[in-house]
């Protein structure tokens, strides 16, 4: 029985340093990171579409899009959103239904090394991974990495593929309106298409589109490489 507590223990140890060791790697901007579910794919031989893009390359007004609507203080907290956290907590103990609290930090490490299925040992997971990722890695190199490693449909990951899938465009040239719509696709990709809007989900892409024109400050640390 020892033995067997004493594998797990090793194993869980080793599952923790992988993180820890992979974080500092993935601050150097030759390194393109793939998510877990990229790995699957790669691995089960599904087909998987990404092409790289430096965040230099990546119309500005998708990334201000994507914060607006995913994490509007993404600039100001250092990896959660202790706010928004609470107030969850707080409806979750009200017994009401809860809304994510996610910041794009914390999609960025539960891409990168955890699972999709949604669980509180999960979330428990993301908050430190946040932290130490939003310690090391700059804001520009985070969302960076994000957008690089997001899925918008079955096996198309990244900013760019997606651009070329549904617009047929890279990044770079993406309209404010195609960013909002692809921005809105973000929380269910299997369910919504930007290339071919729903009234719906053209509602919610106007909304994000007004947000990202008046985003100011909010936007600050992704547009400048000497800011955070």
């Amino acid at each position: 029985m020892l033995r067997i507590l004493t594998r797990v223990a090793a194993v869980l140890v080793l599952l923790a340093a992988i993180p820890l060791v992979l974080t500092p790697v993935y601050a150097l901007r030759l390194v393109h990171p793939m998510s877990t579910l990229m790995l699957y794919d790669h691995l089960t031989g599904q087909p998987v579409e990404r092409d790289w893009v430096a965040i230099e390359d990546v119309s500005p007004v998708l990334l201000h899009s994507i914060i607006m609507s995913e994490d509007g203080q993404f600039c100001r907290h250092h990896g959660v959103d202790w706010g928004e956290m609470r107030e969850v907590v707080n409806e979750a103990l009200a017994g009401e239904e809860t809304r994510g609290a996610s910041t794009i930090t914390m999609q960025t490490v539960k891409n990168l090394f955890l699972w999709n299925s949604r669980s509180f040992l999960r979330k428990g997971l993301e908050v430190p991974l946040a932290i130490y990722f939003d310690l090391v890695l700059s804001k520009r190199r985070i969302m960076e990495i994000y957008v690089n490693i997001a899925e918008w449909d079955e096996g198309i990951y990244g900013i760019d593929a997606a651009s070329q899938h549904y617009f047929g465009r890279s990044a770079a040239q993406l309209t404010a309106r195609q960013a909002a719509l692809i921005t809105v696709t973000l929380p269910a990709p299997d369910a919504r298409n930007p290339g071919k809007p729903s009234s719906g989900l053209n509602r919610l892409a106007r909304r994000v589109q007004r947000l990202a024109s008046r985003s100011g400050a909010y936007v600050g640390c992704v547009g400048d490489p000497q800011k955070g």
